[in-house]
């Protein structure tokens, strides 16, 4: 892996998923229906197409943003998870895991609301990265994303991430929302594997997250 990366007697939730033969384009639908809620959340749909080659420096751009935000929102300042500058995430390790594996932009009515890597390994896949647009943020944008990701590769059994620890919107999202388990902890007394002995990651603190596909 490339490294960074209600009441039930009220609600009911559906959920579509409608992928065409190619994996270029999948389209998510979720639709939510409960008293009190916005209508304009009955209807979620999400389009994934592969990123372009003219789009991937504000994928980019938008990655390093969505991950800032997580963290000042946390944190109010600048602390030692940032990777490089003011950026959680550094240029290089986005570019990685663009380079290693498959680039999606997600599309919400017509706007670039985020975008995701994975990379696919047999029966086992690993979400590399997934952001939303801040902006975008608690519209089920993300959710109707990670299905559509989960039709377009039914052959994976085992699905991986990791997220850092102080991303508690993702932590919650992963677990409550998608299914995910926490499996391991990274910290300095049990440092990520993939990490060298001269890696200045090395204590960083960092969930390992799988879903295994029923």
């Amino acid at each position: 892996m490339c490294r960074s990366t209600g009441d039930r007697g009220y609600l009911q939730a559906a959920y579509q998923i409608r992928c065409r033969v190619s994996p270029v384009r999948c389209f998510g639908i979720v639709g939510l229906f409960s008293t009190g809620i916005d209508l304009r959340r009955l209807l979620i749909t999400v389009e994934l197409i592969l990123l372009q080659p003219a789009d991937r420096e504000q994928f980019i751009k938008d990655n390093q943003w969505a991950f800032r935000y997580g963290a000042l929102a946390e944190f109010g300042k600048r602390n030692d998870q940032f990777e490089e500058g003011d950026e959680i995430i550094a240029r290089q390790t986005i570019e990685n895991c663009i380079d290693q594996g498959t680039a999606y932009r997600i599309w919400q009515n017509g706007q670039k609301a985020g975008g995701a890597v994975v990379n696919i390994n047999g029966d086992h896949g690993s979400l590399e990265l997934l952001f939303v647009n801040p902006t975008m943020h608690s519209h089920g944008i993300g959710k109707a994303a990670w299905r559509a990701i989960e039709q377009m590769y039914p052959k994976v059994k085992v699905w991986e991430t990791i997220t850092p620890y102080f991303e508690t919107r993702n932590i919650h999202f992963y677990v409550n929302k998608c299914g995910f388990k926490i499996v391991e902890f990274y910290n300095l007394r049990h440092p990520d594997p993939s990490w060298s002995a001269a890696d200045d990651q090395v204590g960083w603190l960092d969930f390992r997250f799988e879903k295994r596909m029923e």
